[in-house]
């Protein structure tokens, strides 16, 4: 990974000078910093509005139905996603199922996490396992070759792209399957903006996006891909298809209030996975080759986001990005996937 002292790096927030569509002005902020500048006040307002409209849409979705559950849980097991469930739960009192996607890195710990807080807080819990062979062929072929297109890669990894491809289309077939009104996803503020905190799924446009994912994954395995996609009865079903939630957007987010709230549920912070990942054991080698491929970290523009808007300070997310990846695990990855190097 390149260092911080041998690239250029915002001084107000830690998007480095190899980011895509970066500029500098004379004090050495990026010119997204300064697109933001003025816009916090904008942004307190959007946070409130969208917190107004989930509770319009809990009213809405509140009318007598025989469905059994009210959201469906993207549950990964990591912080952000146990304490988003926890909110949904306990805040929010909704019913909620959760699904668990083991894309075969899950640690040891994120497991128990599961299991632990999904007891705790009286939650239903799916776990979803495509065979391993497909995942292999996945993983490999993207540590490799690109799959999606470069703005796709300003946000993550291309490995990181296919899992989470798989992982909002099986939640959106489960949802859609089992007539469940929401999906919930623990975003963090810096991952998606609070305007797409609540957003109604279109037939026409997750055709569309899923395309964007299953054709470029189908080159890879073939038609076996299409089983975790949607089929054309799901498209069918245009009454059921759900909202995406993260209430993140608008949520109050510390990390050490977070740490704190989902401990008291038996959530344990693992110590076998790197800085950017509470529940993966492949995050920091797919990290590390979009560092080597492209020159910046996949995370960096989360993070900066983040550190724009206050929610953490500018030293945590230098450190979150620019510490060195941990060998163990890469190479623990490389090897069971087989990989002679990167």
């Amino acid at each position: 990974m390149n260092k911080p002292n041998q690239q250029k790096i915002c001084s107000n927030c830690i998007l480095p000078e190899t980011f895509p569509g970066i500029r500098f002005n004379e004090e050495g902020v990026c010119i997204f910093c300064q697109r933001f500048q003025g816009k916090e006040e904008k942004l307190a307002q959007d946070k409130k509005k969208y917190e107004q409209k989930f509770h319009q849409l809990l009213n809405q979705l509140s009318q007598p139905s025989h469905r059994s559950y009210d959201v469906l849980m993207a549950y990964s097991g990591g912080k952000d996603s146990t304490y988003t469930m926890f909110l949904l739960k306990t805040k929010y009192k909704l019913r909620v199922l959760a699904l668990s996607f083991d894309n075969g890195f899950i640690s040891d710990t994120s497991w128990s996490n599961i299991k632990n807080v999904t007891d705790r807080l009286g939650i239903d819990l799916i776990s979803f396992k495509p065979k391993w062979s497909i995942l292999k062929s996945i993983f490999t072929y993207a540590s490799m070759h690109e799959l999606y297109s470069k703005k796709t890669l300003e946000r993550a990894s291309t490995i990181c792209t296919s899992c989470i491809g798989l992982v909002k289309s099986i939640c959106l077939k489960t949802a859609i399957e089992q007539n469940i009104p929401m999906i919930g996803f623990g975003w963090s503020p810096g991952q998606a903006p609070v305007q797409s905190s609540i957003m109604k799924n279109n037939p026409s446009l997750i055709k569309m996006t899923q395309k964007a994912i299953k054709e470029p994954l189908k080159k890879v395995v073939s038609d076996e891909i299409e089983t975790y996609f949607l089929n054309e009865w799901h498209y069918s079903q245009s009454e059921r298809f759900p909202y995406n939630v993260h209430p993140m957007a608008w949520e109050f987010y510390d990390e050490r209030m977070i740490h704190k709230e989902i401990k008291k549920l038996g959530w344990e912070a693992p110590k076998d996975t790197d800085t950017n990942s509470s529940n993966c054991l492949l995050n920091a080698f797919a990290n590390e080759i979009h560092v080597k491929r492209y020159g910046f970290h996949p995370y960096v523009w989360e993070i900066a986001n983040m550190v724009r808007e206050g929610v953490m300070s500018r030293e945590e997310g230098h450190n979150k990005i620019y510490q060195e990846q941990p060998e163990q695990l890469i190479e623990f990855a490389r090897q069971k996937l087989n990989i002679q190097e990167i």
